[in-house]
């Protein structure tokens, strides 16, 4: 089973919804998720928020937290996946924002990217989890594993006892912290 396809399961169960926010991965986790036949009984939408403004814009992401810190920062992956889950009415949110290169980002390397879960309360995440991911490869692999990263997260805290140790071994073997 894909992890797009456990993951709607695991919403299902709960009878939960799901919205996205993405930013380096540009709509790939909203195709991997809507790939999945019956993806529409749990997925909301995405916001693909790729241009800094939009993060403010759209997901209501604090204008002073981007102009200091740039769009690449755990905090704004994290408010990326409030906002869409506010937004779009869902119980749970993920966003991903990092740097897939050529070039480096806002004073950050190609390879820095953050992927975000936020959660109802109790219900895993809390106000929300954000994990720091250092990956190796060309733009197309980093991109291809920030989508596996932040469904792999939302498992973990969706309570799919593989997730964590999958993701940790994974990240490991990519160089991440």
């Amino acid at each position: 089973m894909s992890e797009a396809a456990r993951v709607l399961e695991l919403l299902a169960e709960r009878g939960h919804t799901l919205a996205v926010a993405e930013s380096l991965t540009g709509g790939l986790v909203a195709a991997e998720l809507t790939g999945v036949p019956g993806a529409s009984k749990t997925f909301r939408g995405s916001v693909t928020a790729y241009a800094t403004p939009l993060k403010e814009q759209l997901l209501g992401v604090d204008g002073t937290l981007l102009a200091e810190r740039g769009a690449v920062d755990p905090e704004v992956a994290l408010q990326m996946a409030a906002g869409v889950r506010g937004r779009l009415g869902a119980d749970w949110g993920v966003a991903t924002t990092g740097v897939a290169g050529p070039e480096p980002q806002d004073g950050r390397p190609v390879g820095t990217v953050y992927v975000a879960v936020s959660g109802p309360a109790g219900g895993g995440a809390g106000a929300g989890k954000v994990a720091a991911l250092r990956l190796n490869g060309d733009r197309a692999e980093i991109r291809r594993e920030s989508v596996r990263s932040v469904l792999e997260l939302l498992c973990e805290l969706l309570g799919d006892e593989h997730s964590e140790n999958a993701r940790a071994q994974d990240t490991e073997q990519n160089g991440g912290d």
